[in-house]
């Protein structure tokens, strides 16, 4: 591993905030081929993990064998970096298209944004996410990503943000900071498998940009699907482009 700062060059106009979050909040990892002078890099945040610098088929097998059978999503810059992630993890990696968003404060409409929050079906509550939803999010595997990252409730209390939507006192829905950076959070959204398609996501994900907007945090956003995508749109955002990304299964 290496400090963050000596890699940022590697960097350089990728994905920036991401790396920044590297780089300031202390969430992620920085793997280098040289830790005092890199000239190749993999910065890795939770399962999360882009490549910088001169493409390095070593850095990478020592990576994937640091990760061994972990579940990973991996951004090369160029198709030389990704045809070493073909060579090293096979049969392992499989190629998928990303979608990312324009960073805008001045997209949003508040007035929509609430609408949406109010939108919300009867029955349905939403919640910000306190020491009580902290852990019933981390109790559950597929809300545990909404505050995974944050090792204790008040690490999370101190730079984490979010919001749940609970049915019969159950959480079913939520949007929280995957992580933070100096002046912003990545959002995640997630929903139970038997509550999506209801608007749940949509109220979650807008109570948390209007949030960071009254806290003057922008909430970043990049979509992993086209459902993603369309909420994002559907939300305020603007589309930026498209590019390849790789999942590494077991």
């Amino acid at each position: 591993m290496t400090h963050p700062g000596l890699a940022k060059p590697l960097f350089a106009g990728k994905n920036s905030h991401f790396f920044d979050a590297c780089l300031y909040s202390g969430m992620g990892s920085v793997f280098a081929d040289n830790p005092s002078r890199p000239t190749s890099a993999i910065a890795m945040l939770g399962d999360y993990a882009t490549l910088g610098g001169q493409p390095s088929e070593a850095l990478l097998n020592r990576f994937s064998t640091f990760r061994s059978e972990a579940y990973l999503i991996l951004v090369g810059p160029d198709h030389q970096w990704n045809e070493l992630i073909e060579t090293v993890y096979g049969s392992r990696a499989k190629a998928i298209t990303r979608y990312a968003l324009k960073k805008s404060e001045h997209s949003f409409n508040t007035a929509t944004l609430q609408h949406c929050v109010d939108s919300l079906k009867p029955g349905f509550a939403l919640q910000p996410i306190k020491e009580e939803l902290y852990h019933r999010c981390l109790s559950e595997s597929w809300s545990k990503d909404l505050v995974a990252l944050y090792p204790t409730y008040d690490r999370y209390a101190e730079h984490g943000l979010g919001f749940c939507v609970l049915k019969d006192g159950n959480i079913v829905s939520g949007a929280s900071s995957y992580y933070f950076y100096e002046k912003g959070i990545e959002i995640e959204v997630d929903t139970h498998p038997e509550y999506r398609k209801q608007g749940l996501a949509t109220a979650c994900c807008a109570s948390l940009i209007l949030s960071c907007l009254q806290r003057s945090l922008f909430p970043s956003w990049d979509a992993h699907t086209t459902t993603s995508l369309h909420l994002a749109q559907k939300l305020g955002y603007h589309f930026a482009y498209a590019y390849r990304a790789y999942e590494i299964g077991s």
